[in-house]
């Protein structure tokens, strides 16, 4: 842990609530809001999801699977997301959201016509900005997790005592 943590204090509410109480309450909204308002499918959102997860090391949102309606993505999803280059496990859709996490987060300058015409085969310009907005969030906020030390202290080591919502 890189931040001091009051003795007693839970560390994520304390980092992300009240040590900037300016700013963390208003970036715990946008994180959450990415998995109550989403309109994107299951599979596409935690391809997405874990190939941030993958890129920024962060092991709570290595662990966590993102539930809808008592579904979770199956096991060895955490694989395929590594491997979606040749996974046959990915529809296309799945496979381009995996494919823009990863650029995004490490070659944004250059995502080429060529990629933009697959994808807007793929996902309507609401889509796009859509998982835009959620790929940015994962990359900034569990980046933020992992740098201080947060994502060491809510990783989940058993099944079945996954929360009801991810950490911001």
């Amino acid at each position: 842990m890189r931040i001091d943590i009051p003795q007693g204090a839970d560390p994520l509410a304390y980092v992300w609530g009240e040590l900037v109480p300016g700013i963390g309450p208003a970036a715990a909204a946008l994180s959450l809001a990415v998995y109550e308002h989403t309109t994107l499918g299951l599979r596409e959102f935690e391809a997405a999801r874990l190939r941030i997860a993958q890129l920024n090391g962060c092991l709570f949102c290595l662990d966590w699977r993102t539930e809808r309606d008592g579904e979770k993505v199956e096991d060895g999803f955490l694989d395929a997301v590594a491997d979606w280059r040749t996974t046959d496990s990915f529809d296309e859709r799945t496979r381009l959201a995996a494919e823009y996490a990863e650029r995004y987060a490490l070659d944004h300058h250059h995502l080429d016509d060529a990629f933009w015409d697959r994808m807007t085969a793929h996902y309507s310009q609401a889509e796009i900005v859509e998982l835009t907005m959620c790929v940015g969030s994962w990359l900034a906020f569990g980046r933020l997790n992992h740098v201080l030390g947060l994502d060491s202290t809510c990783v989940l080591s058993a099944p079945g005592t996954r929360r009801s919502s991810p950490a911001p």
